[in-house]
């Protein structure tokens, strides 16, 4: 991977020796009249350099920084890193993001870095604010075990975290203290200990970790939370609310990556028979989510799964409605709809087909490009419908959601499950 970043000065500018003499202009610039400031979002703007072998050496005087980790699944590792990004708008700190790890399709496959996936630049230019990766500041081929103290939310809201040992957080972090199984804190509750006095005011005994034995408290310039998935304003799980101020500040301006839009624009192609010489129509999109739900169904719901899910013709009929509002409101009239689902039931996806719908071809997409891209693409295809159903409870349907009414002005809806007919009206 190229590490550099040159920068480039706006316009061209004579030798700094240049004089009459030597055919130069009179009472050119100085030297000083030469400085180009750096722009203020590019990361060597916020560190002392390229990647450094420890990532403390590359950490600016003066600047302070915020991270977290990930470990949820990839959509909801989305959402974190937003929460993260917010958290640190509103405590004046440099979020630096980490990879995505591959949780949900197993360890054995490598991370992928968020600029491979969300097109960071252009999140920097629309949120204003200097934005990292941990590659950033450490070169990724550095075998360097470095020691870091963090906070322990997790512990604080539900349980202790399986494998680290942080500073414990109060137990006045938990938003709902009265509800013993829920997990949240709120943003501004865990400002708090991004400034000195309160900082200072709860650091309790730090325990060692189980890697170097050392133990260390939380550290100062690079505020470090164990997880923020579970992080809200004002209600839990309020990405799936339109005033969601993670969405509104940071996840709305995280647009895909150039290189995995135009991957995922050959597959609506393809999916919907469209040469490539000519626009992709509007479409609606459908994301049903059912396999790793499944056990939800006879555990938390003590339904049977036939029953528990919605049924392909209710969610016909809410493409039904999706079309309709989409032609009354923008006066299109929609042809092409397209499946996303991790069901793999050959007879229930007979049952799409009869409907009239398109299924994405994922056959070779491993193969071709890795085991990350299935997940990533369908969600590009989401992204960019007229319309969408999705699956209530589903944060892969809740983002998909929102982006489609942000970025498209589309039209949404949530197929509800869990009882038997759950979704009549």
């Amino acid at each position: 991977m190229d590490w550099q970043l040159p920068i480039q000065p706006a316009v061209d500018l004579p030798p700094l020796d240049a004089d009459e003499s030597d055919g130069g202009v009179v009472g050119g610039p100085t030297k000083e009249d030469l400085v180009v400031e750096m722009d203020p979002l590019n990361p060597l703007a916020v560190l002392n350099g390229p990647p450094r072998e420890h990532f403390r050496d590359n950490l600016k005087e003066g600047v302070q920084y915020i991270t977290s980790w990930p470990d949820a699944g990839w959509t909801n590792d989305v959402m974190t890193y937003a929460n993260l990004v917010y958290l640190g708008l509103i405590t004046d700190r440099v979020p630096i993001i980490p990879m995505f790890y591959p949780s949900h399709i197993g360890y054995d496959v490598p991370p992928i870095p968020f600029r491979d996936v969300f097109d960071i630049d252009r999140m920097r230019k629309l949120i204003g604010k200097p934005i990292l990766e941990w590659q950033d500041l450490k070169d990724p081929k550095s075998e360097a075990l470095e020691n870091l103290g963090c906070w322990n939310v997790w512990e604080s809201t539900l349980k202790p975290p399986p494998d680290v040992s942080y500073t414990k957080t109060p137990n006045w972090v938990k938003m709902f203290p009265e509800w013993p199984h829920d997990r949240h804190s709120s943003f501004w509750t865990l400002a708090r200990f991004a400034f000195p006095e309160d900082r200072a005011q709860n650091l309790g005994t730090p325990l060692p970790s189980p890697k170097t034995q050392v133990s260390l408290p939380p550290d100062e310039q690079l505020l470090c939370y164990d997880y923020l998935y579970y992080v809200c304003a004002q209600q839990p799980f309020e990405f799936e609310k339109s005033y969601s101020p993670a969405w509104r500040f940071v996840a709305k301006y995280m647009y895909w990556a150039p290189s995995l839009q135009a991957i995922a624009d050959e597959y609506i192609r393809r999916t919907i028979g469209v040469n490539d010489n000519k626009p992709i129509p509007p479409y609606i999109a459908i994301h049903v989510r059912r396999a790793d739900f499944a056990n939800a169904c006879t555990t938390d719901f003590k339904v049977p799964v036939e029953d528990c899910f919605a049924k392909i013709s209710t969610y016909g009929r809410r493409v039904d409605e999706v079309k309709a509002e989409i032609l009354e409101k923008k006066g299109v009239h929609i042809d092409h709809v397209i499946m996303t689902s991790d069901e793999r039931d050959e007879g229930w996806w007979k049952e799409v087909e009869e409907q009239g719908w398109s299924k994405v071809d994922h056959s070779m997409t491993k193969e071709r490009y890795g085991d990350w891209h299935p997940v990533l693409i369908d969600a590009v295809i989401q992204s960019g419908a007229l319309g969408f159903v999705g699956t209530a409870r589903s944060t892969m349907s809740v983002l998909a959601i929102r982006r489609v009414e942000d970025w498209n002005g589309g039209v949404a809806r949530m197929t509800q499950w869990g009882t038997v007919n759950a979704d009549d009206h």
